[in-house]
C-alpha cells in the first residue's frame, strides 16, 4: 500500500517546472480578488484544456499581469519554493519565460538574482532560461547570446507550441550553451510526435527532453533515448489535463521506464493545473497503480540527473532505497 506519508518522506526533485507558469494563484486572488476569483474554472479536477493555444491563453493571461518586476518574481518564487520544502522536495530545476525580461525591460540578471534570493535553506534551485522556437530575432538575439555569461542561469530550454518548426539557429546556439557549461533542454513529444524527440536528441544534442511521452509511438525513438542516456522530465497530470492522454492509466510512463528511459516526474505549470509534486505521486499510485518501489524509482531518477555533489546524490539515493525497503 502506498501511503501519503511514504510519498512525503521520499526526498524528491522537481525537474520540469515553469516558474512563471507556477505563480501561486493565491497571490493573484489577494492582489485583485474582483478579477481573480478564489476558485477559477480551470482548477476544477475534471477540466480539460481544449487545445494548447487555449491553455497558453489562460496561462499567460494570468501570469503576465503579475510578473512586472524582480520583486514580483521574488515573491512568487518564495511561495513556490516554500511549498516544495513542505513536500520534501530538495532539488528544483525551474525555468523563466525569457521574453518577459525583454517585455518589462528588466535585465535577466536582476530577475535571476531575485529568484535565487528567494531560495530557502535546504533547497537547491537551478534556474533555466526558456524560449520559444521563434525567439532568436531582434533584441532577443542579444539576450539569448548573453546567457553564456550569466552564472545565475544553469541552462536553456526550448518550449512553446511544439508543432512550430525548430529553426536553424537553435542547434548552433544550443552547442554554444553546452560549450559554456550550460545544460540544454527541449520540449518535445507532447503535442507533436516522436520525430520531434528524435530531432531534439540527434539535431539539438540534448540529453534532457521535457515530456518526451509520445516517443512511445515509435519504439526506435524510445530505444534511441535509452541508448543515449536521455532523461524525459515527465508531467503526468499536465499530460492528462492537456488531453495528450485520456487518463493516467493510459499514460506511457511505466512503459518508458521498462524500456530503460530515465524518467522523472514533475508538475509543469502549477498555476493552471493546481497541482503539487505530492499530487503527482499520489495520482500515479491511485490512478496508475504505481507501487512503492516504482515511485521510489521515479524519485531516484530525479537525483541521477540532479546537478548536486556526488555525496549528496549518494545520500539521497540511499535514503530512497531505505524508505522503499521498509515495511
Amino acid at each position: 500500500m502506498v501511503t501519503t506519508s511514504f510519498i512525503r518522506a521520499l526526498p524528491k526533485t522537481e525537474t520540469h517546472l515553469h516558474l512563471d507558469g507556477s505563480l501561486p494563484y493565491e497571490l493573484l486572488h489577494a492582489w485583485k480578488p474582483e478579477t481573480y476569483p478564489p476558485e477559477p474554472f480551470f482548477h476544477a479536477p475534471d477540466y480539460r484544456f481544449p487545445s494548447f493555444p487555449k491553455f497558453d491563453e489562460i496561462l499567460l493571461g494570468h501570469a503576465l499581469p503579475w510578473f512586472t518586476s524582480p520583486e514580483r518574481y521574488h515573491e512568487a518564487a518564495r511561495l513556490t519554493f516554500a511549498k516544495h520544502v513542505v513536500a520534501n522536495v530538495r532539488y528544483v530545476e525551474c525555468s523563466i519565460h525569457l521574453a518577459v525580461s525583454h517585455f518589462i525591460n528588466v535585465p535577466v540578471r536582476e530577475i535571476a538574482a531575485a529568484i535565487h534570493a528567494a531560495v530557502p535553506p535546504g533547497l537547491t534551485v537551478k534556474l533555466y532560461a526558456g524560449m520559444l522556437r521563434s525567439d532568436y530575432v531582434g533584441p532577443m538575439q542579444a539576450i539569448i547570446d548573453d546567457l553564456v555569461n550569466q552564472d545565475g542561469i544553469a541552462g536553456v530550454d526550448l518550449h512553446g507550441f511544439e508543432p512550430v518548426p525548430t529553426e536553424a539557429w537553435t542547434a548552433p546556439v544550443w552547442a554554444r550553451m553546452r560549450a559554456a557549461g550550460k545544460v540544454t533542454k527541449c520540449h518535445a513529444g507532447e503535442f507533436d510526435g516522436p520525430h520531434r524527440v528524435r530531432e531534439a536528441i540527434e539535431e539539438l544534442g540534448v540529453t534532457r527532453v521535457q515530456h518526451g511521452v509520445r516517443s512511445i509511438e515509435d519504439p526506435a525513438v524510445v530505444a534511441l533515448a535509452a541508448a543515449r542516456g536521455v532523461t524525459f522530465d515527465i508531467t503526468p497530470i499536465s499530460n492528462v489535463r492537456l488531453q495528450v492522454f485520456p487518463n493516467l492509466a493510459a499514460h506511457p510512463l511505466r512503459a518508458l521506464l521498462a524500456a530503460g528511459v530515465n524518467c522523472t516526474v514533475s508538475t509543469d505549470d502549477q498555476l493552471v493545473f493546481n497541482n503539487s509534486i505530492l499530487d503527482e505521486y499520489r495520482a500515479l499510485a491511485d490512478e496508475a497503480d504505481f507501487s512503492r518501489a516504482e515511485l521510489a524509482a521515479v524519485a531516484a531518477n530525479g537525483w541521477r540527473v540532479a546537478d548536486v555533489p556526488a555525496a549528496t546524490r549518494a545520500a539521497m539515493l540511499a535514503d530512497i532505497a531505505r524508505l522503499s525497503a521498509a515495511n
